[in-house]
């Protein structure tokens, strides 16, 4: 009893310390968000900032960057001659691909004269499942599989496809979303490089042949039918405050279609236009506003527009000055003031009009916490009307975007999963069927659902799927709703979307138990070990936290919510690195045993306290918990009550989650849906109001009448007898 009694008055600060702890062990064991020199982005010499040696074997010097997307080439020493062994390149000079924490991952690759690549290095990352889950060796080991592969080749995330030329290479478990993005990185920017250099020759393209139509329109008609396509990009997208004026406001076109190019330029200067262009240049028009430049303020002659690009396919088209000229008015009416205008050329036989490409704005985004810059892309595609094109458009197959790669991949798992979720919430929504089944000896036409949810949640979804929720992506959707929503980004993860969805419907209609109660994989496991404990002997050695306590360390976790919420207006990466206050990661993404010791004794200390008292990181510090806690206030339905149970304390003594007060009121916040109270509202044996009455009809012989919706037995009204005639 006095050990009970110890542990009762421990609990609070040990859950609180331990967190704490946590948290720190994560800021300070992990490499997120490493910090890079300002200059990297930037500096002519980039191997003075990073390790470009490594990179590739022999290479013991390298030049500046040249070209666009910039590279740096590495020389090796041959008999005192320097000769040149391969190349250097940072990704984000050349792609701006975000992985699933919506930043790129900064990566470093090397190549050799070949175009093989001879070494990748992981600069900065931003993921929270590399944070707190998954080591971040293992994208290390992950990236180390492109060694000694051709940049040209086909690389996929999955199973080799021989038949079709497909090279597989093994995903990270739990990070699908990232290994597919990073994949794109390194092939992309391998291509481009390998393609700038001559590695790789420009596969030819459709020209373009144009129809008969040729019509004049007006600049509002052009955009409605999209011949004049829009580009805008606001402040708060590259870092600055939000203002009412955009960062950029670009419109854009294709010349060289007649209507756009007569509509745009008139008559005469179209065909001024097109008598300068040789057989297979292209032109494209810009006209821009806002507070930045599309043409750069660092241009000098003979140099190149380091702000806006074409790209197509695995292409990406740049302007030098030779490539401008002067936009010197547009004669289309109703066309918007605008602050520059240009036209550029594209020369490049391997550009075709014919297929779709896209407009990039490239600039750099500041970090304004940090101040850090990053560079970052924006970008519109364009693509000339069927109406304007001799037989339409061609067939173009895009690859499918990478959220959706996941889904197909996972299909299978997705549609078990999506009949988990569906099969609980069909249980829970017939619940008065099974708890009228029910009785207080017997619950289990209620419980072989919820144990079998129990398994199901802790088995399938948290070590086999991975998909335990967890307050990080509360964090990330806060921010995305205040700043920059991205389907994409929730997309990624096709378990933790449903889940989502799932959660928000359930807990507006019944509250967070449903959720809490009977899915959380966390949870699940807590409590499960809890029964099992008791049914094996350990029944005396548990113990309930008195109601007085429990009704104080109830709001902790709403101030570890609310702490970790401020704390991501100021740093979402120190939010996220706080975060592992949860033990979710520790015991589902990686294991109790493949972390380090203070983790796996946080996550481990937790489920054995779980032994003894039920639920208490799921009552006392879950940040998650908290958050779907205050909507459940606006749930739609309740559990029913009884006028009696303002001054019964039947339900409340049996309650585990401590969710009925004094006054007989359930707290919807706290409740875990189990229903063992509602096996008790209709259980004529348990339910002393529905007992009583009972009794009272067996003494006077009256029948038993079914128990009707609001728990009592259906009234029994005299009906009179039918006069008899005389």
């Amino acid at each position: 009893m006095k050990l009970l009694t110890a542990l009762r008055s421990v609990l609070p600060a040990a859950l609180v310390v331990a967190g704490m702890i946590m948290a720190a062990l994560a800021i300070a064991e992990t490499a997120y968000e490493a910090p890079l020199p300002v200059a990297i982005n930037s500096a002519p010499d980039l191997c003075a900032h990073v390790p470009c040696a490594e990179l590739v074997p022999g290479a013991t010097s390298f030049s500046e960057r040249m070209g666009k997307p910039a590279y740096v080439e590495a020389y090796r020493s041959d008999g005192g001659e320097k000769k040149l062994a391969g190349y250097v390149f940072l990704s984000t000079d050349i792609v701006d691909i975000p992985a699933y924490s919506g930043k790129p991952v900064i990566t470093l690759i090397g190549m050799d004269t070949k175009g093989i690549i001879t070494g990748t290095r992981i600069l900065r990352h931003s993921e929270p499942i590399l944070l707190l889950g998954i080591p971040e060796s293992v994208l290390t080991k992950f990236v180390k599989q492109y060694l000694g592969k051709f940049v040209g080749d086909k690389i996929e995330i999955g199973k080799s496809r021989n038949n079709e030329g497909y090279i597989g290479l093994d995903a990270i478990s739990g990070a699908t979303v990232t290994v597919i993005a990073q994949n794109q990185v390194i092939m992309r920017s391998g291509v481009a490089i390998a393609r700038q250099v001559g590695i790789l020759k420009v596969e030819p393209k459709p020209p373009i042949r144009f129809s008969a139509v040729d019509e004049r329109l007006g600049w509002q008609q052009l955009v409605e039918e999209g011949s004049v396509r829009r580009l805008t990009v606001r402040p708060e997208q590259v870092g600055k405050p939000r203002a009412p004026e955009p960062h950029i406001d670009m419109h854009f076109g294709y010349l060289n279609t007649p209507s756009v190019g007569k509509s745009v330029l008139g008559e005469s200067g179209y065909n001024s236009l097109m008598s300068r262009l040789k057989e297979g240049e292209h032109a494209i028009f810009i006209v821009a506003s806002g507070t930045d430049t599309f043409k750069g303020s660092g241009f000098v002659r003979g140099g190149i527009y380091d702000r806006v690009q074409i790209a197509q396919d695995m292409d990406a088209y740049t302007f030098r000055d030779l490539d401008y000229l002067n936009l010197w008015g547009i004669e289309a009416a109703g066309a918007p003031p605008y602050k520059e205008s240009a036209i550029f050329i594209i020369r490049d036989p391997g550009f075709s009009g014919a297929l779709p490409w896209h407009l990039m704005f490239l600039t750099n985004k500041l970090d304004q916490k940090t101040g850090h810059r990053e560079f970052v892309s924006f970008d519109s595609e364009y693509w000339v009307l069927d109406k304007y094109l001799q037989g339409g458009r061609p067939k173009v197959v895009k690859p499918d975007a990478a959220w959706l790669r996941v889904w197909k991949m996972r299909a299978l798992e997705i549609g078990f999963f999506l009949t988990l979720l569906v099969a609980v919430g069909v249980v829970y929504a017939l619940r008065d069927t099974l708890t009228r089944n029910s009785t207080r000896k017997n619950k289990w036409p209620v419980n072989v659902f919820k144990y079998g949810a129990w398994i199901a949640s802790i088995g399938f979804v948290g070590f086999s799927l991975l998909a335990q929720p967890s307050i990080t992506q509360v964090l990330t959707w806060f921010h995305s709703l205040l700043f920059q929503w991205q389907w994409e980004l929730f997309l990624s993860d096709p378990f933790i979307f449903l889940f989502w969805v799932f959660i928000i419907v359930t807990v507006f209609l019944w509250g967070r138990g449903l959720f809490c109660g009977w899915l959380c994989p966390f949870g699940s496991l807590s409590e499960l070990l809890y029964k099992v404990a008791s049914a094996v002997g350990l029944r005396r050695f548990q113990f309930a936290v008195p109601m007085a306590l429990h009704d104080r360390l109830k709001w902790v976790k709403y101030v570890v919510f609310f702490g970790l919420l401020a704390v991501s207006v100021f740093s979402m990466g120190l939010a996220e690195k706080l975060a592992e206050v949860e033990p979710f990661k520790t015991t589902f993404l990686v294991g109790l045993f493949n972390r380090s010791w203070p983790y796996t004794l946080f996550a481990a200390g937790l489920l054995a306290l779980s032994i003894f008292t039920e639920r208490p990181f799921c009552k006392y510090l879950c940040p998650l918990g908290a958050a779907l806690a205050m909507p459940t206030t606006f749930r739609w339905f309740g559990l029913k009550r009884k006028q009696e149970c303002d001054t019964c304390r039947a339900c409340a003594k049996g309650c585990g989650s401590n969710a009925i007060d004094a006054d007989g009121r359930i707290d919807p916040r706290e409740c875990m849906l189990c229903l063992d109270c509602v096996v008790l509202y209709t259980d004529a044996h348990a339910c002393p109001p529905l007992s009583q009455e009972r009794k009272r009809r067996t003494r006077s012989g009256l029948s038993l009448t079914p128990i009707g919706a609001d728990g009592y037995y259906i009234p029994i009204k005299p009906v009179p007898a039918p006069a008899t005639k005389p």
